[in-house]
């Protein structure tokens, strides 16, 4: 079953993809969106969908998401050959500020140490 979901998470992803460059929605097509992950329930009946941005976060941007998110659910409905589409909420995923931070201060860190190692 496990297998199952999995692949159902890729092909909603990889449509969604398809499917956001088309949202007619100015909030949502001014922004460059990439799907990071998808987490379908396992009854099917629920998907969260993790997004990020390319460049600074804007707040509109989940609410555009939202309000597409009828568009969104059809166009799911129509490309994909499910019994039952999901209803979709949308997270923003920041996974990748969060490891340019931690990178950062590992760096700092290091390079404390070793100016600390050349002052003895």
């Amino acid at each position: 079953m496990a297998h199952r979901i999995d692949r159902i998470n890729e092909s909603v992803a990889r449509e969604l993809t398809e499917i956001l460059r088309n949202v007619k929605d100015p909030r949502v097509s001014g922004a460059f969106i990439s799907i990071t992950g998808v987490d379908v329930s396992a009854d099917l009946s629920f998907a969260k969908i993790y997004y990020s941005v390319l460049g600074p976060h804007d707040p509109k941007l989940k609410k555009g998401l939202e309000s597409a998110s009828g568009y969104i659910r059809g166009e799911l409905a129509s490309r994909l050959n499910m019994r039952t589409t999901p209803k979709l909420s949308f997270f923003p995923d920041d996974t990748a500020e969060r490891a340019m931070k931690i990178s950062d201060m590992l760096k700092n860190i290091e390079y404390s140490s070793s100016t600390e190692d050349n002052d003895e």
